[in-house]
């Protein structure tokens, strides 16, 4: 059975993307364009991984990770929060983050790490 991802980001064009890279790898993805709906979708059925922007409207990334970590019927879902800039490392580490990736995205880097955190994982390409 597939690992489930969860990729959370406000650019339409990175979230398929990523989907893409992931899918391709042998991933079953779910895509969220902000942390609301994502919140949605992790409470229906958690993934095994997620993959959140930083900087997104309504609610930011680090925001979104600790209202997870705040809710103790979630199971603790690793996280790598994706961004533009290095400024948020130590932010992401304090909230649990497993990685951190600054975009643009390479997809080498995004599947090697990826399946160093979930279980079942795809052989990464590349």
């Amino acid at each position: 059975m597939a690992a489930r991802i969860l990729v959370v980001d406000d650019d339409e064009s990175l979230r398929e993307l990523l989907r893409m890279h992931l899918s391709s790898a042998g991933y079953e993805v779910q895509v969220a364009p902000d942390a609301i709906a994502a919140g949605y979708i992790v409470l229906k059925s958690p993934p095994d991984l997620i993959l959140t922007d930083v900087n997104m409207p309504h609610m930011d990334g680090f925001e979104f990770v600790a209202a997870l970590k705040a809710d103790r019927s979630l199971p603790n879902i690793p996280v790598i929060f994706l961004t533009s800039v290095e400024d948020g490392d130590a932010r992401g580490k304090e909230l649990g983050a497993v990685g951190y990736i600054t975009k643009p995205v390479r997809a080498d880097r995004l599947l090697s790490l990826v399946a160093q955190h979930v279980p079942g994982g795809a052989i990464p390409i590349g």
